[in-house]
């Protein structure tokens, strides 16, 4: 790598940086965060998830999980069981409010995210995609 070309995971690192802040100002209008719309994505993947996997999957801590979700169940967007049928994990599900707050929400981030690939071509976002899934993959392991 010469000299005059910025380190790639610096790059990567100032894009996520930048898509982040991007996506929080868009769907602050909306009253959630990009914490928010990764829990109530998640739950559409995987209803029924448990509070721990779903920390997990978002990149939060179980605590920051937690409070997470009291503020999704205070705001009707997840329900979650008083008590456990069998074991101690509550599963977790969207609501008829939690689904139309994810489209708001899946809208405005496709948006922003067409907004970072507007210099791309078509096969350049798809050759960046391929790119990023295999450098996960090889950190991964």
């Amino acid at each position: 790598m010469s000299n005059d070309s910025p380190q790639v995971g610096y790059v990567l690192k100032h894009a996520q940086s930048l898509l982040h802040q991007r996506m929080e100002e868009a769907l602050k209008h909306l009253g959630l965060t990009v914490s928010h719309y990764s829990c109530l994505q998640r739950l559409r993947l995987e209803p029924g998830i448990s509070a721990a996997a779903l920390a997990r999957r978002t990149f939060v801590t179980r605590q920051s999980m937690n409070v997470m979700l009291q503020q999704l169940i205070d705001r009707d967007l997840v329900v979650r069981p008083k008590q456990a049928e069998s074991g101690r994990a509550l599963p977790t599900v969207l609501t008829a409010t939690g689904l139309g707050a994810l489209d708001a929400a899946q809208i405005v981030v496709d948006e922003v995210e067409q907004r970072m690939l507007s210099g791309l071509t078509a096969s350049e976002s798809a050759a960046l995609a391929d790119g990023l899934a295999a450098c996960v993959s090889a950190l991964a392991e």
